[in-house]
């Protein structure tokens, strides 16, 4: 009976036009709750009946991400037909840059929105978080090529504002959980890749040899292979020892490819593009890795462009859920580019100069040896340089178990350059120092500006039981954002993830997810005529736990509460007060209100 009552209500809702006309300024409301309302409220305002009933945060949710998808496909389109609009060949380079960065972007966003993804809040805050980023890439191509007030104003567009507001809606999952590990490696490393990772020779779908006794003698040749293989499953290609000077792509479309060499010493990958030769810092790459599931071990990935030629990348990986086994990653600036995604590195060796560790991932460095190289002169030595450009992306850089050493080039001349932790590259750059050892390179101020006090407020700086001479918190800067950080619960998190309403048991539901389902039933209560209150209000007294209308998280909870008070404040705060009382049997005064609403 109670079911059939609450139907009837929700279909009298439905064909109300009092309800048509709450909904569509719904849009509205939920817009100025957001980081960039006005274009929000413009396109939702174009096209009112494209994007269904706004009901709660999830439908928002669902139609800004469908918003967004749009506005990218468009942008894409436009970015297409700017490319006869290059006057040189530096404004080409970063227009071809931007042509990639659009397609992945709405890779990213398609995969949010696919219903047949099973997927997290934390993974679709990541794939948001990767598609921001895409779009600052494109954006700073232009500008570290000195090609940006000609293209860039015909390329404005506002999906970096509509994505931005995706990333605010879901923000739970910016929250990182604490990471398990199984073996020594992330607890979403599959145990097949992980054996075979840790085989000592694990079978190989190709081998590449210089010497013409594998398959190819060159790794392009083997991934231009591996591309037309049939299925996405794991694809090992093993790389005898050598010293390969090529340029390799591995694409979104290649999932699930691992490279295994002889070892970091023996088998490597070279280049020399660079920012000094006409490269973009993002097309840099000697190696590039977009595929997801990508695994490498025992290779070095080289750039020799040398400190010279500024922005020089051995290896870009924007692969998602991607592992680097005791690889060697080595050049001067801008060595390794960790663009987006989620990304682990365990016993690896990475040389540098400036900015050698950057991007915006969220990647962790364990057990790795991370060595200082010599600058040009005047130059200081920055590990990191992390990007995070919007308070609710979910990325940061980790540094535990590692060590912070000088390179034999660096050695004799250690007075004579100032190495630091890293500076902040992005207006909320975030990384942490774990447990490292930190030789005496390391200058007691421990962490650099990048331009007078930009970011110093909003950064997160930690360091954490780190060892060695350099590693002494006494001299170290005194920011805002900067911390010592003395809790092992904030080390291994900056803030505990939230949990979601309900459990994992069938019919589980706590107190607070049922007050919580009950903030939104003051709008229902608004919407109905004075009898139907009536029926309402019985209902209510007889299985009031039985109402499904879910509001998943706190931070809605309190949008909700604000929202029922505006338009109804004695319902909605009866209503609450309704749920909210633990015993089955209520109080008087309680009594008394339910009583007043059904007049």
């Amino acid at each position: 009976m109670a079911m059939n009552i609450l139907f009837f209500i929700l279909l009298t809702i439905s064909i109300s036009p009092y309800l048509s006309s709450a909904l569509l300024n719904d849009a509205s409301w939920w817009c100025e709750k957001m980081p960039n309302p006005e274009p929000c409220k413009h396109f939702m305002s174009t096209k009112p009946n494209k994007f269904g009933l706004i009901l709660h945060k999830s439908d928002f949710r669902k139609v800004a991400l469908e918003l967004a998808m749009e506005r990218a496909l468009n942008a894409e389109s436009h970015t297409k037909w700017l490319g006869q609009k290059c006057r040189n060949e530096r404004e080409k380079a970063a227009w071809s840059d931007c042509l990639k960065l659009y397609e992945s972007t709405i890779l990213q966003l398609n995969q949010t929105l696919d219903p047949t993804t099973k997927c997290t809040d934390f993974d679709a805050q990541t794939w948001l978080s990767t598609a921001l980023t895409n779009l600052e890439t494109c954006r700073a191509g232009f500008v570290e090529l000195n090609a940006s007030d000609y293209m860039l104003p015909l390329m404005s567009n506002n999906v970096t504002k509509l994505i931005s507001n995706t990333l605010a809606i879901n923000n739970n999952g910016s929250t990182t959980p604490v990471e398990s590990y199984k073996h020594g490696f992330p607890g979403w490393f599959r145990p097949g890749d992980r054996k075979l990772l840790q085989t000592a020779a694990p079978r190989a779908n190709i081998v590449v040899a210089q010497d013409g006794s594998g398959n190819y003698r060159t790794v392009k040749a083997a991934i231009d292979a591996a591309a037309k293989r049939s299925g996405s499953g794991r694809f090992v290609i093993y790389i005898k020892r050598g010293v390969y000077r090529e340029n390799i792509e591995i694409g979104n479309k290649m999932k699930n490819i691992m490279l295994v060499g002889d070892g970091m010493k023996y088998t490597i990958i070279t280049g020399s593009r660079s920012v000094g030769g006409g490269s973009t810092t993002f097309n840099s790459a000697t190696v590039i890795v977009t595929g997801s599931g990508f695994i490498a071990r025992g290779i070095t990935f080289r750039n020799t462009a040398g400190p010279q030629n500024h922005q020089a990348v051995a290896l870009r990986s924007g692969s998602d859920l991607s592992v680097f086994y005791r690889c060697g990653f080595e050049g001067y600036q801008d060595t390794l580019y960790v663009h987006s995604q989620r990304q682990f590195y365990k016993e690896c060796y990475i040389y540098g100069t400036v900015d050698f560790i950057f991007g915006n991932a969220a990647v962790v460095f364990q057990n790795c040896m991370i060595y200082g190289r010599r600058p040009m002169a005047s130059q200081k030595i920055t590990i990191t340089a992390q990007g995070r450009t919007d308070s609710n992306q979910n990325t940061g850089i980790s540094i535990q178990n590692s060590r912070i050493m000088a390179a034999s080039d660096l050695k004799p001349v250690l007075n004579s350059f100032k190495t630091f932790l890293g500076r902040p590259w992005k207006q909320y750059s975030r990384t942490v120092f774990l447990k490292n050892y930190m030789d005496g390179l390391v200058d007691p101020a421990g962490w650099l500006e990048w331009d007078g006090n930009f970011a110093l407020n909003t950064l997160y700086y930690g360091e954490y039981r780190n060892t060695g001479p350099g590693s002494s918190t006494s001299r170290r800067v005194k920011w805002r954002g900067y911390r010592v950080i003395t809790n092992s619960n904030e080390a291994s998190r900056k803030r505990a993830r939230r949990k979601r309403c309900g459990g994992r048991k069938k019919g589980h539901t706590s107190r607070i997810c049922k007050y919580q389902r009950a903030v939104y039933l003051g709008f229902l209560w608004d919407l109905l005529t004075p009898k139907q209150h009536v029926k309402f209000g019985r209902m209510l007294r007889r299985k009031p736990t039985k109402i499904e209308i879910k509001i998943e998280d706190k931070e809605e909870l309190e949008e909700a509460r604000n929202r029922t008070a505006a338009v109804n404040p004695t319902g909605a705060t009866a209503l609450l007060h309704h749920f909210n009382t633990s015993s089955a049997s209520a109080s008087a005064s309680t009594k008394a209100q339910r009583i007043g609403l059904q007049s």
